[in-house]
């Protein structure tokens, strides 16, 4: 891991906010990277040093669910599914239990105040409020209120929310607080089971996800792969550390597979994590990829794809376009 990522990770670990990188394109300083302390947006433009490329990263997207019954458990299978890390809090063992045969990565079980103060808050933690009563709803939402999240969403009919909000209001809690909790939580798409619920939960959240200012995000398991300080291969009892390259989308033209900021990561090895489209365009940066793990240079470049409708069709793709996919060598 090069000393860029090495920063980025604690600044990731220390940061409740959003944090931005931004990348020179092209110029003389091209592959040059810095990490932004202020609130931004992603963009190209144009400066001095030449094109830039600035974009959120998020941080590995942790759900955090107040309640183990059956809608939370519904919630952590689709999470987990969706690449969230799963936390859910739940005073009764038994329902403890329960979300964690559900896959839950972590299961607090004690007091929802002692367990929330055992849960931080950031711009990548969304809160999950699904209790079995309002004095509980309450309890929780009076907490998660004050931390910083990029969603708190509750359950409950009118009359409850209206008597959990009439609460806290009266505990000073600010109106303007309240009315950004989302309730009633989900999409109108009339659920009724507690899968159907779920699944409207967290087409909301994906939403909300999706629609912020950011890049097609780094994925838990692409983190997880740059930040290793090194991959272990036994071989004659020798450690060897295999080489990385980092694909980034960073514009597209015409109807492309995937989204300025879509990554994936290739390794020496030949594997890949995420996917920047497929067909010919993961095709030709990868053999771009390998040549510069192999010969250790450049380290860092720019290569355009144009997918014509010809060369889309013969690879089987429906989508056409061209997109500029940048390369970073982080050996």
């Amino acid at each position: 891991m090069n000393e860029f990522y090495r920063e980025l990770k604690k600044k990731l670990t220390v940061s409740e906010g959003d944090v931005w990188i931004e990348t020179v394109l092209s110029g003389e300083n091209a592959g040059k990277k810095a990490i932004l302390s202020e609130d931004a947006v992603q963009r190209e433009a144009e400066d001095q040093e030449g094109r830039l490329f600035v974009e959120r990263v998020g941080r590995i997207p942790r759900l955090v669910i107040c309640g183990g019954g059956h809608v939370s458990a519904a919630v952590t299978k689709l999470g987990k599914m969706l690449g969230f890390y799963v936390t859910v809090l739940e005073d009764r063992p038994k329902f403890a239990d329960y979300v964690r045969s559900a896959g839950a990565d972590l299961v607090i079980c004690a007091s929802f105040q002692e367990g929330l103060a055992q849960v931080g808050g950031d711009s990548d933690t969304w809160f999950i409020i699904v209790t079995r009563g309002h004095r509980y709803d309450a309890e929780c939402l009076e907490t998660i209120v004050k931390k910083q999240n990029a969603y708190v969403g509750m359950m409950g009919s009118k009359r409850r929310v209206a008597i959990v909000k009439e609460q806290l209001e009266n505990k000073g809690i600010s109106r303007t607080c309240l009315e950004k909790v989302h309730t009633p939580i989900g999409l109108k798409i009339k659920a009724e089971t507690p899968e159907e619920i779920a699944v409207s939960i967290m087409a909301e959240i994906i939403e909300i996800k999706n629609s912020r200012e950011k890049s097609g995000g780094y994925s838990k398991e692409l983190l997880e792969k740059i930040f290793e300080e090194e991959n272990e291969i036994k071989e004659d009892q020798k450690t060897m550390t295999l080489k990385k390259v980092l694909a980034t989308i960073v514009s597209r033209k015409g109807s492309a597979p995937r989204s300025v900021g879509t990554k994936m990561l290739i390794v020496e090895d030949g594997s890949i994590i995420g996917t920047i489209g497929g067909g010919c365009v993961e095709s030709e940066v990868m053999q771009k990829a390998i040549l510069m793990m192999r010969r250790g240079v450049p380290e860092f470049q720019i290569c355009k794809v144009d997918m014509t409708a010809d060369a889309a069709e013969e690879e089987g793709m429906v989508c056409g376009g061209v997109v500029e996919v940048m390369l970073e060598n982080l050996a």
